[in-house]
């Protein structure tokens, strides 16, 4: 990104929080890798504020969306109790190469980190796993077998979305990890839209991200009228 395209990705912006549309491939913060990261820009969104805004909450790496940014430490600390009340509102749309056998429902099935010798991922672990929930519909469906899928999470555990939608037969279009290692197209995952009841005197704030370039086609393909 440009430091200008960094702002045009601004959704929402008011004294507390900034919602961000991060884009798709782009780690949020520093890993082993190195390379470009969504806080790198974040100089460039200060505005009226002194200092930059920091991470609210975390997107994976290749999904795209509304990422919430705390502008200074009184935005961070209410959004802080907010997800800890798990009242901040989030909605994902996932395309899938395969249909669950139930078209709405929720997925409550708890997950643990597994680390073995070629890298980690997370595993439904109903024994010793932490509470995990999704709720999710299906929105429609392709003639080639895949399928749009609405995600609420209850919880947010990493990378809950993916390891539910396959625990139910329907991974991740390009999710590598939990789906097919062969695929060679981008994760079909978008955070669409928060709702954050931030400030008691007023109705919650409701953002939405429009979806990917990478993702439209696919969404057309199973019904999605082209509406951002």
């Amino acid at each position: 990104m440009t430091p200008d395209e960094a702002k045009q990705r601004v959704l929402y912006r008011d004294r507390l929080v900034l919602v961000l549309d991060k884009p798709a491939g782009m780690p949020v913060h520093a890993g082993p890798g190195g390379g470009d990261t969504v806080e790198d820009y974040f100089r460039y969104l200060c505005f009226e504020h002194p200092r930059p805004p920091s991470l609210a909450h975390r997107l994976d790496r290749d999904t795209s969306g509304c990422l919430i940014l705390g502008r200074h430490h009184k935005g961070l600390r209410r959004m802080g109790k907010l997800f800890q009340q798990g009242v901040v509102g989030k909605v994902y749309w996932a395309v899938t190469t395969g249909i669950p056998e139930v078209g709405a429902g929720i997925v409550d099935q708890p997950l643990s980190k597994l680390t073995p010798a070629g890298g980690w991922k997370m595993v439904v672990d109903p024994a010793g796993g932490q509470p995990s929930v999704t709720e999710y519909r299906v929105l429609g469906r392709s003639s080639e077998g895949l399928a749009w899928i609405e995600c609420r999470p209850r919880t947010g555990r990493t990378h809950q979305i993916r390891v539910h939608m396959a625990h139910i037969g329907a991974p991740l279009l390009g999710d590598r990890v939990y789906g097919d290692a062969g695929q060679r197209v981008r994760m079909h995952l978008h955070a669409r839209s928060v709702r954050i009841p931030l400030y008691a005197e007023k109705p919650p704030i409701f953002v939405e991200a429009p979806p990917p370039e990478h993702m439209q086609n696919a969404l057309k393909a199973c019904g999605w009228d082209g509406i951002p």
